[in-house]
């Protein structure tokens, strides 16, 4: 595919946003066998489009070499299984959904939110590409089609099932390369009055609080509601309401029809965030050039804290084997001979190896064995969880770690 024109509107990317250096694909798990024989690092380099400000990074890697085994299980995190049943609560009642309506999940997962409805009685569908998760969704016994989504598919889907009245899609926007593709796919099996809601991280967040760690080869788009909206309005969608969440360090939540619906329903605060984003800096190109200095600023300052305490003889260690991780630790050039261990509650991801950094991942119960001294919280979004979970390493006086949007050392209590 080409990395040099934009995916969306085709005009050529001139403008780099954030450049990372090479990096191994971030969900790229090693085994024990797998340590001897070296792994492939692909350049981590995203511009923006001065024509349409949609910020991608380049594709090196097919979505099937990235998604096809999957080692993310959405049900891992109990925060983010509360925000999804608290979703579920919220959308079944403001769009009058019962058991004549049907709901489509794109990239499902392990059934996370689709198990939600279960009690409702509402008919529910999920299409996941990664077979191993998808299985995982079925033993809770919900429908999965096992493949990629895009306008093809959809056609099959909607001629096998017919439309649906609720199309959901968390965090999955940034990770399809056919933007295009995907999008027509949506509005190929919505119902005419039905409505896609979609979640994804929101990139004046990621600018605002320099989260360069959420840039990963398998996110292919960094996306604003001013993109986004120009993406929907090509396809015949419009989007008629936003909602700010805190998910993974600031997320957007769009509520989309096809355009003749959308336009009975309305809601100031599309226009308020498109005027929040305009007066940011989203529609001036120069807005999106200071975010590799304050990269660099993080990335020296992480080194300092961690050399320093190696050299005072402290133990490191790490929580949570995130992708967002991942991309932290090979940046700075971190490895397992300054970070021990990552803890993981994930017994899929347990015994294995960090892409690129080699860190092995291992269960909680490590922590009261070895004891570290600093426990450095990967994925800074769950935080207050991931704190309150290893509370017990106040018992020795380890202190816990985060490093964006800066360094931050705080005691466990």
């Amino acid at each position: 595919m080409d990395n040099r024109h934009c995916r969306f509107c085709g005009h050529e990317l001139k403008h780099t946003f954030a450049d990372l250096g090479f990096s191994p694909l971030s969900n790229e798990y090693l085994t024990a066998e797998d340590l001897d024989r070296g792994q492939m690092s692909y350049p981590l380099n995203v511009k923006v489009c001065a024509h349409c400000f949609l910020v991608q990074a380049a594709l090196y890697q097919r979505p099937e070499q990235i998604f096809g085994e999957y080692q993310y299980f959405s049900s891992y995190s109990d925060s983010w299984l509360r925000h999804c049943k608290a979703y579920v609560d919220m959308i079944v009642p403001r769009l009058v959904l019962d058991r004549e309506s049907h709901v489509l999940e794109i990239a499902c997962n392990d059934g996370y939110l689709l198990q939600y409805f279960q009690p409702y009685g509402i008919p529910v569908k999920g299409i996941e590409p990664a077979e191993n998760v998808a299985e995982t969704a079925r033993a809770k016994g919900i429908e999965v089609q096992c493949c990629f989504f895009g306008a093809e598919t959809a056609r099959e889907i909607a001629m096998a099932d017919g439309l649906y009245d609720l199309v959901i899609g968390n965090n999955v926007l940034a990770h399809v390369p056919d933007i295009n593709g995907f999008v027509e796919g949506l509005s190929l099996v919505l119902s005419p009055e039905g409505t896609i809601t979609m979640e994804f991280p929101h990139l004046m967040r990621l600018m605002e609080q320099s989260q360069f760690d959420t840039i990963y080869h398998e996110h292919f788009y960094y996306l604003s509601l001013t993109a986004v909206q120009q993406i929907f309005q090509a396809h015949g969608l419009e989007i008629y309401d936003v909602e700010e969440l805190e998910t993974h360090g600031g997320s957007l939540r769009i509520y989309a029809a096809h355009r003749e619906h959308a336009r009975e329903q309305m809601s100031p605060a599309v226009s308020a965030l498109l005027a929040r984003e305009e007066a940011f800096g989203l529609r001036d190109i120069s807005a999106y050039s200071d975010l590799t200095d304050r990269m660099q600023r993080i990335k020296l300052d992480a080194l300092q804290l961690i050399t320093e305490a190696k050299r005072q003889g402290k133990r490191i260690a790490a929580f949570g084997a995130a992708a967002k991780g991942n991309t932290f630790l090979n940046y700075c050039g971190i490895k397992s001979d300054m970070i021990e261990f990552v803890v993981d509650s994930n017994p899929h991801k347990q015994g294995l190896f960090l892409p690129g950094s080699l860190i092995p991942i291992v269960g909680p119960e490590v922590l009261r064995e070895r004891r570290p001294d600093l426990l450095l919280i990967l994925p800074w979004n769950l935080t207050e969880e991931i704190a309150g979970a290893a509370s017990f390493v106040r018992e020795w006086g380890c202190r816990f770690v985060t490093c964006i949007p800066e360094i931050k050392i705080f005691p466990a209590v």
